[in-house]
């Protein structure tokens, strides 16, 4: 027996061409998203190598604090939620697993579900 081969629906331009699945249609924007982040860099003036410069740990309790900074930033213009100059990429992993860990973010991943 030979399967049949389903023509793809008709296009709303003019009604001929194949369309793209719903798979396509996101592997497309995956693909543009990627490209879009390729052109992303950070600001020469945001990383310091000085001994001053805030590292990992400091990026670590900055991301540990972010709620409490966030909500204090927003009443006072003194307070900043990510330190600016910093020691660039382990400033920003400590950041992240702040946020994510220390801050509760993989807890409510964990919960078991009854």
């Amino acid at each position: 027996m030979i399967p049949r081969i389903r023509p793809h629906p008709p296009t709303p331009l003019h009604g001929v061409g194949p369309s793209l699945s719903r798979w396509e249609r996101g592997a497309v924007v995956a693909i543009l998203l990627a490209a879009l982040s390729a052109c992303a860099s950070q600001v020469d003036a945001g990383v310091s190598q000085d001994t001053g410069a805030p590292g990992f740990l400091w990026g670590l309790w900055h991301g540990f604090v972010f709620p409490f900074a966030w909500i204090g930033s927003l009443f006072d213009p003194e307070i900043a939620v990510y330190a600016v100059p910093n020691r660039g990429g382990w400033y920003d992993f400590g950041f992240f697993l702040g946020i994510t860990v220390l801050g509760g973010g993989s807890w409510f991943g964990s919960r078991s579900r009854k």
